[in-house]
């Protein structure tokens, strides 16, 4: 079998902070050594009328400091079952399991590659975490490399990691003192600075790409503390994961690391982790230690629009609370499902200040006071953090914080009738157990079960047959008559929406906007 190569990168749909905090590294004696990006060592020389200068001493100085990462690799996969065994042929495909066709495992070698850059003269490395971490299931690392510049080629340490924000931290012993780089201010980073992105793409060595910040702050989706991105245009692709991103005074800005692309390959859309994020996580892995972030068991959902409209609330202000976990700090503290939080600690929640970004940043064991609209009345709880816990763990739990999806997958029938009745389309009765069974709800569940969907309704887009109804703006549901009178209020109200909390199969609840008719 060949080598199975690898490049992984974060590509397609967008997958995956802390406060600024000096980075104090203590460095071995060195002769004279200093920063490859030290002030006044690089000459940035004079633009010309109308053009960028030229970024040839800058990168002189830069590129030594920036080195390639690859990762041997053992995966395990299991071989399929051979379709020829008992009969004449079976022995010839051995590949399909031989003799016994029970298709056995196999082990197989693969290798991954990426950036990354050294930080002091002793040899620390920062990259990304999924550049030394497995690539696949039944992966296993068996080694790290780091080639120089020059071709020099050192196995790696791994000191370090925090797979939440994507970091990792190497060590490299070398016989004399190696070139690095030192960390920049990203939060006075601007849009429409330039910017280098230094790194090996595809695994062709060193590259040197220019750009533009296209965006601070830049929020994924992905929630945590550290869904927060620059932006830039320069072009990244697969390999360039892990490398810096420089200012004009060659400082680090940025760690490359996300591509947005539908074709895994560069369409000016790339995401740097911010040193200000990075810097402190990385003082943390170098010292020994390992990262804990807030805390308070909800999902999450987005103060769209439309939630905006339901709710009668202002757009791009606050979040809303999709579920709470039992027994969790945000339980104790009495938040409940439904309600909206506007600030954490005195601080805003918008799209660019995250409810997921402001708690993971409260740390374990204080405080988190909580600005909450419930009802259409404004409230104060104060909860406790808990740590947060590891990343698949969360996801097995509240869902990771990810929205509730409002699509409508069920089919319906071409000959349905459009159904009479209420301002948003839907018809409903009472929620028995045997009904409950049948839908997949846990039997706690109160409210009512959409029997039918009227096709051109608003609510034929979001809603489906089996959906328990159990709320509407914030008042429960437990009667046809319920959910009329909520849709009479807000009518009353002169709003354009009303906001349903939906049960579904398998623990799946949420918050659905629906216009009315």
């Amino acid at each position: 079998m060949k080598t199975v190569r690898y490049a992984y990168a974060l590509t397609g749909a967008l997958l995956l902070g802390g406060t600024a905090a000096s980075l104090a590294l203590q460095h071995p004696a060195t002769a004279a050594q200093v920063a490859q990006n030290e002030p006044g060592t690089i000459n940035a020389g004079a633009p010309r009328p109308g053009a960028p200068m030229s970024f040839a001493d800058m990168v002189a100085r830069l590129q030594p400091a920036v080195v390639n990462i690859s990762t041997d690799q053992k995966v395990t996969v299991q071989q399929p079952a051979n379709p020829f065994a008992g009969t004449p042929f079976g022995d010839l495909f051995g590949q399909f399991g031989g003799r016994g066709g029970g298709g056995a495992p196999v082990t197989r070698e693969a290798q991954s590659l990426g950036s990354g850059f050294i930080i002091s003269p002793d040899g620390y490395i920062v990259t990304n975490n999924h550049v030394v971490a497995a690539g696949m299931r039944g992966a296993v690392v068996t080694s790290i490399r780091v080639t120089l510049p020059d071709r020099k080629e050192y196995v790696a340490k791994l000191i370090g990691r925090d797979a939440a924000s994507d970091l990792a931290l190497l060590k490299i012993t070398a016989p004399s003192a190696l070139p690095y780089v030192k960390w920049g201010d990203s939060a006075h980073a601007r849009v429409g600075d330039w910017v280098l992105a230094i790194g090996n793409p595809f695994g062709l060595g060193g590259t040197v790409t220019a750009g533009i910040i296209s965006a601070v702050h830049r929020v994924t989706g992905q929630g945590g503390a550290n869904d927060r991105f620059i932006q830039t245009d320069a072009s990244i692709n697969q390999g360039n994961s892990g490398g810096p991103m420089f200012d004009m005074n060659g400082n680090v800005i940025g760690i490359n690391s996300q591509i947005f692309s539908q074709s895994g390959g560069n369409i000016g859309i790339g995401f740097a982790i911010p040193a200000e994020e990075a810097r402190p996580i990385i003082d943390t892995l170098m010292k020994g230690g390992s990262v804990k972030r807030g805390y308070l068991g909800v999902a999450i959902q987005s103060m769209t629009d439309d939630f905006a409209a339901a709710l009668g609330l202002p757009k791009n202000s606050g979040e809303i609370i999709a579920r709470v976990e039992p027994n969790g700090p945000a339980a104790k503290a009495g938040v409940r499902a439904g309600d909206v939080v506007t600030k954490v600690n005195g601080t805003a929640v918008t799209p660019d200040t995250t409810l997921s970004y402001l708690i993971a940043n409260v740390a374990p064991g204080d405080t988190a006071r909580l600005d909450i609209i419930r009802e259409g009345k404004p409230l104060s709880v104060t909860a406790k953090a808990d740590t947060r816990p590891p990343e698949d763990q969360l996801a097995a739990t509240v869902g990771n914080g990810d929205d509730f999806s409002a699509d409508n997958d069920d089919e319906q029938s071409g000959d349905q009738a459009a159904v009479p009745g209420n301002a948003i389309g839907v018809t409903v009765q009472a929620l028995t157990p045997a009904i409950a069974r049948q839908v997949g709800v846990d039997s706690t569940v109160q409210g009512v079960v959409v029997s039918a969907v009227d096709p051109s309704s608003d609510a034929a887009q979001k809603l489906r047959r089996g959906d328990v109804i159990s709320a509407i703006n914030g008042t429960p549901v437990r009667s046809a008559a319920d959910l009329a009178r909520g849709v009479q209020a807000a009518k009353a109200a002169g709003r354009p929406q009303v906001l349903l909390m939906i049960n579904r199969a398998r623990g799946q609840n949420g918050f659905v906007p629906v216009k009315i008719k």
